[in-house]
């Protein structure tokens, strides 16, 4: 499936009218702690597989995030659950020759509260940003278009889950779907579509 201009433009609206969307009033046993919400920090490896239009381009990445309370950010009442994190991410492609891939990105986080259990609490996650790749990709099948630019827009969506330890900050795996494309900014916008699986821990 190509995803065009319309998903870079559905991402960003879903990140605006989030606030507004009803959610619940349920916070996570960390967050009942203190009545704000603490910032958070966390760091992961990234494993990732291009699946259209091409799918032999792996890459592996190290990425690190800040993450907020969604209201201390926008300033707008937000259901409790929502949390909103900047995501930045470096790696390379690990197939043929290395091609260096990296990655700025903003994100509304939503835990699942009503499905969480005692140590483990799930979430899903949608955001866009943008993306540097040193490679451009060029669909096989007719006409043979290409991606036409290094850099790009880089909506994505995730579901995923953290698990809570005894002792220590708790650690969390999610999976996501990528596209990269430039928004039809140049001539060519072969969109770039990626299954990505991130491992981490807070800290």
């Amino acid at each position: 499936m190509i995803i065009r201009l319309t998903s870079v433009r559905l991402i960003t609206l879903l990140l605006i009218l989030a606030p507004f969307a009803a959610g619940l009033r349920v916070s996570t046993a960390q967050d009942r702690v203190t009545d704000k919400v603490p910032v958070r920090y966390g760091m992961s490896t990234i494993w990732g597989k291009t699946n259209d239009p091409v799918s032999d381009i792996n890459f592996l990445q190290l990425s690190g995030f800040i993450m907020w309370d969604y209201e201390d950010i926008w300033r707008c009442w937000a259901p409790e659950p929502l949390r909103f994190k900047v995501e930045v991410a470096a790696g390379a492609t690990t197939t043929a020759k290395a091609r260096a891939m990296i990655s700025a990105d903003m994100i509304a986080l939503y835990y699942l509260n009503i499905i969480s259990g005692s140590k483990l609490l799930p979430y899903f996650e949608a955001g866009i940003g943008l993306i540097y790749t040193d490679f451009q990709v060029k669909d096989p099948q007719p006409p043979g278009e290409r991606q036409g630019s290094r850099f790009n827009f880089n909506p994505l969506i995730g579901i995923g889950m953290e698990y809570h330890v005894a002792s220590g900050a708790p650690f969390f795996a999610t999976a996501r779907l990528s596209h990269i494309s430039n928004a039809d900014l140049h001539s060519e916008n072969r969109g770039v579509n990626s299954i990505i699986i991130m491992a981490g821990r807070f800290f």
